[in-house]
């Protein structure tokens, strides 16, 4: 018991002595090796060696806004980042820096702002409808039947003075006998006193323009004139060329005083109505140059302009009809068609423009990179204005000349927030955090 217990005493005796002599070697100064122990113990603690970039602070390596001037360890252990001159802005600064190498391979380029006269596109859609101006209703003003259908389908192509269908009235045989009656007593008056044949030539003017007000044409009426007897049927036949797009009569038919029998369409010329919305009225004015595309031919546009903008607004679409007329001399456009509108609107004046890829729109805001040095860019917002097809105008925050990123502008914007994201959000003044 005695021997175990000095064993023990020992054994602590000699640990306490190397302990202390590995204490006073490590505290001891060699001659020679001052010089070369503090630069390996200067890089092994994350200091710059001489000829490499200056070290601006440490940063938090689980990118938490805890900057330290000197190098530290995180309460896991891990070492503090060095953050180099160059690689990151000075606090507060809203540039952006980028490498030549960087810029180079995110293909960056960039174009001045110009100033332009900014020709605004209103896009519309709308249908094709028949020219109403050329729409031709045929309707006897007297009573009868339909003795005999010419044309008798609809959508059948028709020329001028072709004809569509006979008819038989006893009006009209009633008022072909007076006006025969009416010449006949005219000349057999020749030789009698002036007022008798005067009374008789009233009577014979009025019998012929009765027959004129049923609208029979002058031709009908020399063949009514030059017949020995009166004629059984009357024909009527197309007042223009174009398309029968309503057909009512049935041969045997009888029909009342106005009542529309045909109508036939010149579609020649036909109209586009189409729908603006409310935010747009009011730049479209008569005049305005409009191009149509049709789905069924997808090749091709037509060109015609505003011929009348409606004054009135549909409340359940909160848009105004406006009328454009084109030519359709190959019967392309049918009526009922949609089409795809693009009105030219001319704006008022130069302004400051630039393309519209320049913009980065988040929803909430519009910004602009604009290039203020070699490799440095600063974001502006910008208040937009009217729009073309490939180019918007910049109301405020850029001037003309200036540069703006128009490519690879959201990688840059991209890089930057990542940036901004990993150095703590933003680059807050050193603290010693010990």
């Amino acid at each position: 018991m005695k021997q175990s217990t000095r064993v023990a005493v020992g054994t602590l005796a000699i640990a306490a002595l190397a302990a202390g002599g590995g204490y006073w070697s490590g505290q001891r100064q060699v001659p020679g090796d001052h010089d070369e122990a503090k630069p390996h113990a200067a890089v092994a603690a994350g200091e710059p060696a001489r000829g490499t970039r200056k070290i601006l602070y440490y940063r938090n390596p689980m990118g938490l806004p805890d900057n330290s001037p000197t190098p530290k360890k995180d309460p896991m252990g891990m070492d503090y980042i060095p953050v180099y001159e160059g690689e990151a802005g000075e606090a507060g600064s809203k540039q952006i820096s980028i490498s030549t190498d960087k810029i180079q391979k995110l293909g960056v380029k960039t174009e001045a702002a110009s100033l332009r006269s900014l020709d605004r596109i209103v896009r519309a859609v709308g249908r094709i409808e028949p020219d109403e101006r050329r729409q031709y209703a045929i309707a006897p003003k007297f009573e009868g039947y339909v003795e005999r259908l010419q044309v008798n389908m609809t959508g059948q192509m028709v020329a001028k003075g072709q004809p569509l269908f006979e008819v038989y009235s006893p009006e009209l045989i009633s008022a072909q006998h007076e006006y025969a009656l009416a010449k006949q007593g005219v000349q057999s008056l020749t030789n009698a006193s002036g007022e008798a044949r005067n009374g008789m030539q009233q009577l014979a003017d009025a019998s012929l323009m009765r027959l004129r007000n049923w609208d029979i044409s002058e031709e009908q009426l020399r063949a009514l004139a030059g017949a020995a007897d009166t004629r059984r049927t009357l024909t009527f036949r197309s007042p223009v060329a174009g398309v029968v797009t309503e057909k009512k009569a049935v041969q045997g038919m009888r029909f009342m005083p106005g009542e529309v029998l045909y109508q036939v369409a010149d579609l020649s010329t036909v109209w586009v109505i189409a729908d603006i919305f409310e935010q747009d009225i009011g730049v479209v004015k008569a005049g305005a140059h409009a191009r149509i595309k049709i789905n069924a031919y997808p090749d091709k546009a037509f060109e015609g302009k505003v011929t009348y903008v409606y004054p009135t607004l549909k409340a359940e679409t909160r848009s105004v009809p406006v009328r454009i007329e084109l030519a359709n001399p190959a019967m392309q456009l049918k009526p009922g068609m949609f089409a795809q509108v693009e009105l030219a609107v001319a704006a008022q004046g130069q302004v400051v423009t630039a393309p519209s890829s320049a913009v980065i729109d988040s929803g909430t805001r519009q910004m602009v990179l604009v290039q203020v040095g070699e490799g440095r860019f600063e974001p502006r917002a910008v208040k937009l204005g009217a729009r073309s097809d490939d180019r918007v105008e910049l109301r405020e925050g850029v001037r003309e000349g200036e540069q703006l990123v128009v490519t690879a502008n959201f990688l840059i914007d991209a890089e930057s927030n990542l940036k901004a994201a990993v150095d703590g959000f933003a680059h807050p003044a050193p603290t010693d955090g010990r």
